[in-house]
């Protein structure tokens, strides 16, 4: 089974796995030490394990996807909880060619896996900042709704605040943009800001007149 890329005729081998004479007796292997009690840090026994199911490849299609279920797997238990925030397996798919990059370098560099298992920490650190950022503003959505809905907020501010939270919302909200947003006449949606002002919801940018703006509050400010 080999990894290749390229035209026919000049083909790159990025991967070639273990002949499949050899595939039974590799399984096995693999399978009584990742079943049997740790012998070293869990979190490296999952980089390993990943990384020594991927080489073994024993199927002709899907072995990465099957070896970020294992590394999964391997954190959870080394977690020691069923409730996890975060999941390695995304995270690689997030950095997938520079994790190809990494496993290639690898495979072709002997039986000295540190530099592979540095990347994966490293991937892992990020997978938990990944986690924690969304974690924010989950809090964050929820501590906000749970203020706004003291105030009983109607639809259109609803739809508005639910807009403001989207994550490709650009610039501030003033009284025009309000009302092309909920299709409501301009007094209504000075109205609907003026309630939102009250709410705590909303807050007033430095400036008057014509260039009045307003923002959601900030996670702090609520």
């Amino acid at each position: 089974m080999q990894v290749v890329s390229g035209p026919y005729g000049r083909e790159k081998v990025h991967f070639e796995a273990p002949t499949a004479d050899r595939l039974q007796s590799e399984m096995a292997k693999f399978l009584k030490w990742f079943n049997a009690p740790p012998s070293i840090d869990p979190v490296l026994r999952a980089g390993v394990a990943h990384f020594w199911f991927v080489t073994i490849h024993p199927f002709e299609d899907g072995n990465g996807r099957v070896a970020r279920a294992i590394a999964d797997m391997s954190l959870a238990r080394a977690d020691g909880s069923k409730d996890r925030f975060y999941s390695m397996s995304a995270q690689i798919e997030a950095e997938k060619r520079d994790y190809y990059d990494r496993l290639e370098a690898q495979q072709r560099n002997g039986l000295d896996i540190t530099p592979w298992l540095s990347w994966f920490l490293d991937c892992l650190s990020r997978a938990l900042e990944r986690a924690e950022a969304t974690l924010e503003a989950v809090l964050y959505k929820a501590k906000l709704w749970d203020k706004a809905i003291r105030y009983i907020v109607n639809q259109r501010q609803r739809l508005v605040i639910e807009r403001m939270l989207e994550d490709d919302w650009e610039g501030y909200l003033n009284t025009s943009k309000y009302a092309k947003l909920a299709k409501c006449s301009t007094d209504t949606a000075l109205r609907d800001i003026r309630e939102l002002l009250q709410a705590g919801v909303l807050l007033q940018n430095a400036g008057g007149g014509r260039s009045t703006s307003y923002r959601l509050a900030g996670a702090g400010e609520l």
